[in-house]
Formats: C-alpha cells, structure tokens, sequence
C-alpha cells in the first residue's frame, strides 16, 4: 500500500494498447489472455501479438472465439468456463502438459451485474466467475509461472461500490447485482495484493487494474432503459458523458502497461488506471477513478485468500497458512 501512487508515467486515459507496446518486442514470450477473444479482451490479445507475443487466449466459446481471432497470427484457443471449477482445472491440466511458461497471465474475462445466478455449490455468479475462476486458473497454473511473471487482474472502480461483504459473500440473504459487482471488483483487486506478497519471492509480480469506462459486451445484461436510469445514455441511446468513454483500445492499454511495463519492475501488489499507478480515493463517495482503501487491505486480502481456498479446495501456498489442497 506504501507504493500507491502514481508514477507520472508519461501516458494517459487516451493512450491506447498499441501506444504502450510501441517499439517494443515481445518475441519468445507467451501470454495467457482470459476473454481474449471479446472487448478489452481482444484488443489485448491484439496488441500483444503485433508485438511478437504468442498469446493463449482461454474463452467459453472457443468457436467464437476463433472466428474473432483469425486475422491474428500466434494465437492459441482453449475452452475455459470460469464458473466451473472443473473446466479451470481442465485448462491448467492441459497447459501444464505441454510445459509452457507463462510470463504474462492477464485475467481479463468476467461479468456485470447480472441477474441473480448460483453456479457450483451455490456461488454467486459474479464472484465465483470474476474471482474464484480466476483464482482456482492462477494457483493451478502456478508451476507455468513461478520464475517470472506478472499476473494482471482486471478490477474496475466498480469497486467504490461495495468492500468485501463479509457477512454473506455469496448473497444468500438479499440479492443486488451492482453491490455483488463492487464486492466481486473488490476481490479482484484484494486478489492481486495477496498473490503479489506470496508470489515475489518466486519471481511472480501482480497487479490490478480499472481500465476505464468503455462500451462492450460487458453490458450485456443492462438494458436501455436501466442506461438511461443509470445516466449513462439519454433517452436515444447516446452518450450522456461522451468525454469519459474509452475505446476499447484505450480501455485495453492499461492491463497492457501493467503486464509489460518496465515502469513497474520491483512493484506489485497495486492498483493500476490510465496506463499509471491509481492515487487513494480516502473520500466515502462512489466515484470513477482512484482507489478505495478496502480494495488494497492486506489483512483483507489475506481473508480472502483464505476464504477462497477453502471455498475451492485449491492453494499452490498451502505452507503460508492460507489452507486448502495444493494442486501440483
């Protein structure tokens, strides 16, 4: 938390994926993109192999997902659906047979604000697929990445909304999709600075991010009207704000920064926006840049580590005390 603030990096909110990688070569090295196929996701994947990386994009549909990628050379599909704990460890299994080092693994894929859904035991789909997938994807892997990584965990100022709910994560008592949105935002960002502490002795740094504002098919479960209630659009369905949109290559730079910026060598474990480290938001109101202290607790984020290796069974650093099965 003592490194939370803002390098003055030279980028912006304008500067897009391909400005971050500009002059530089990513040849022989290899990145593991969730939802690399869709949104922010694609034009990662994008971005990343103009610049000679080959990228394993993991996608629910990996039909869709090729057809979206054919343009794109160096890119491998692997079905991954995060809500299923058995397609993740499916995915590790077969990455880990073929011996592959992953020097970026950027967790970009997830949902919003969805109706009430219960997936595995009974898990809120929100934060069972933005965080506990990505969790159980992270520690299964972590024999591909521990030598030298960076794992990047796309969170979202959605996290001003709501800290970790610990009293009932899963929502068991009164559900509201925007308050499991903030929590699951907040988990990742928790996430990051938990991995990060465990994973830099072993070369493994981590990092999340807001990438910005930006129309994708992330909105897929908000309807017009509910934009309009929302003040995101007017009645036409144009832009209330147009001047805080991103595109979609502007809203993928920052996780591109995060994962190949030289700027960040010898730091993880922070929170990341406009291709910078974010400044502390200490204010109690809900806003659209910075970061809320609840995200970036290292006593929080080690709760939730804990919670969710019990939750899933699964911990690649079960002697830190954290519980849960290490899967090899």
């Amino acid at each position: 938390m003592s490194r939370q603030t803002p390098l003055h990096s030279g980028f912006s909110a304008a500067t897009t994926a391909a400005e971050v990688l500009k002059d530089r070569q990513l040849a022989g090295t290899t990145a593991l993109v969730t939802g690399g196929h869709s949104g922010l996701g694609l034009e990662t994947t994008r971005a990343l192999t103009q610049a000679g990386a080959r990228v394993i994009v993991a996608a629910r549909d990996p039909a869709v997902a090729r057809a979206r990628l054919s343009e794109l050379s160096n890119v491998e599909v692997y079905p991954l659906d995060l809500a299923d704990l058995d397609s993740v460890r499916h995915l590790a299994q077969r990455l880990l047979e073929t011996g592959v080092h992953l020097d970026t693994l950027i967790c970009s894929a997830g949902i919003m604000a969805c109706p009430e859904t219960r997936v595995g035991p009974g898990w809120e789909a929100q934060f069972a697929t933005n965080h506990l997938g990505h969790y159980a994807l992270v520690n299964l892997l972590w024999p591909a990445l521990k030598g030298g990584a960076r794992v990047v965990v796309v969170s979202s100022s959605g996290h001003h909304a709501s800290a970790m709910r610990w009293h009932d994560v899963q929502f068991s008592q009164e559900y509201d999709k925007w308050l499991a949105y903030g929590q699951a935002k907040t988990a990742n960002a928790l996430f990051a600075v938990q991995l990060d502490k465990l994973g830099q002795a072993a070369g493994v740094r981590a990092f999340s991010l807001h990438p910005g504002m930006i129309p994708t098919p992330l909105q897929r479960y908000i309807s017009p009207e509910e934009m309009v209630m929302l003040g995101w659009t007017d009645a036409e369905g144009n832009p209330a704000h147009p001047e805080m949109l991103k595109t979609p290559q502007q809203g993928a730079a920052t996780q591109v920064w995060a994962a190949t910026s030289p700027q960040l060598a010898g730091l993880g474990g922070l929170y990341c926006e406009d291709c910078d480290i974010a400044h502390r938001d200490p204010s109690d109101q809900i806003g659209f840049s910075g970061v809320k202290a609840h995200a970036i607790d290292p006593y929080q984020a080690e709760r939730l580590w804990a919670l969710s290796a019990q939750l899933t069974g699964i911990d690649a650093f079960q002697h830190a005390g954290t519980g849960g099965q290490p899967h090899a």
